[in-house]
């Protein structure tokens, strides 16, 4: 089974003890017992899969060649824009995250980007994201996955993959609980893997799984209401297990890969973030909100100039998005690369000006502590993280 096949394989409760029946069933799942963490931060990392457009969440309105380049999708605050600090704007779909802005509980990193430049791969795009280690390291394990071994006081049940498949992002030899919002139980990484290998080796067990595994890498957004309450549900319960049991969790979210129409898919995308963001806060409750930092990430950003079929193609810097109350927050954190011919990446991209590892290596060293040297040696291998970085939280 490929790499890519181990992160889209999927369980569900019916179809597995129907095929396989509750006896063989059980004796492959986990016993949930979760050690309570009350009191210490949170940190939950959101991937937006399909190389979200960052110059259009963010638009830097205040630099004049901006409707240069995009004149059909930039805005101004005249035109339905966000004013955020005079020079960049939000986009108006995500208009429901100003409550956040305004309490210091949102903030934005711009100008960022992997260490890939390759543009033709989603998956090796999202393998540099998700390993923290270039194309070419060999690597296979989660960044998220290394750090849990050097956060103070772990517990053993302390990491939650919010998810119906196993994402790179939380691999590796630290144990991970896996939830999905269609299923009642929870499986740790190590017993999926467990199943995966039964289901290779026993004809038996390998037809029973064989309908329960499918390879869907970048869904679209068909029925945006459907998804939507999808998307509720999913943050929610992010927002519950972080606020009893949990202090670290990721999810992933697609329907960024705007090759068409992206004033209209970008737009439905952006809200369906936004709502996860609320969701996942109003499931959290106040007191682990407060501890909590959120940052949403994504591969590759687009184009800066429009293709004919009214969308942008896979580009290179983009955005990323903080919230929560442990950030400092009402900022766009940026070294502005500019807009003008001379200043593109490539002649084609926003230029990126920071490597996104930086920022989350930032996030690892002010909610947990992680010394800077670990960070370098241990989760980001070769960095060179220091903590004057521009990243790190100041009030």
């Amino acid at each position: 089974m490929t790499m890519a096949a181990n992160r889209e394989f999927r369980l569900k409760r019916r179809g597995f003890l129907a095929s396989l029946g509750a006896a063989a069933a059980s004796s492959l799942l986990p016993n949930v017992s979760l050690a309570a963490t009350s009191g210490d931060r949170r940190l939950v990392v959101i991937l937006l899969r399909g190389g979200m457009d960052g110059v259009d969440l963010v638009q830097p309105y205040g630099d004049a060649n901006l409707g240069v380049l995009r004149p059909d999708l930039a805005l101004t605050p005249a035109s339905g824009l966000i004013d955020l600090d005079g020079f960049f704007g939000l986009h108006p779909a995500a208009s429901g995250l100003m409550s956040l802005w305004r309490a210091g509980h949102l903030s934005f990193a711009h100008g960022i980007a992997s260490p890939y430049r390759g543009r033709s791969s989603h998956f090796e795009a999202q393998d540099v994201i998700e390993t923290g280690n270039p194309i070419g390291s060999g690597s296979r394990t989660g960044w998220l996955n290394r750090a849990l071994a050097l956060i103070p006081r772990t517990a053993s049940r302390a990491a939650v993959d919010i998810t119906t498949s196993v994402e790179l992002i939380m691999t590796g030899g630290n144990k991970t609980d896996v939830w999905a919002t269609q299923s009642d139980f929870p499986l740790a990484q190590d017993e999926i893997n467990s199943l995966q290998a039964l289901f290779q080796t026993d004809p038996l067990f390998g037809k029973a799984g064989a309908g329960m595994s499918d390879l869907d890498p970048l869904p679209p957004i068909v029925n945006p209401q459907a998804r939507m309450t999808g998307i509720a549900d999913l943050a929610k319960l992010a927002g519950s297990l972080l606020a009893e049991d949990y202090r670290v969790a990721s999810f992933s979210l697609a329907g960024w890969d705007t090759h068409q129409e992206q004033k209209r898919s970008f737009a439905e995308a952006v809200r369906l973030l936004t709502e996860a963001i609320l969701h996942l806060q109003a499931g959290m409750g106040e007191a682990a909100w407060q501890q909590t930092a959120v940052v949403a990430i994504t591969e590759f950003g687009r184009t800066l100039r429009l293709n004919s079929m009214g969308g942008t193609d896979h580009g290179t810097a983009s955005a990323a998005l903080l919230a929560g109350g442990a950030i400092a927050g009402g900022r766009v954190l940026a070294d502005w690369p500019g807009l003008a011919e001379g200043q593109l990446f490539e002649g084609r991209d926003l230029a990126p000006t920071r490597d996104i590892r930086e920022l989350l290596a930032a996030l690892l060293f002010q909610q947990f502590e992680i010394t800077a040297a670990n960070l370098n040696a241990k989760v980001f291998p070769g960095l060179g993280f220091d903590p004057s970085s521009l990243f790190v939280k100041t009030n």
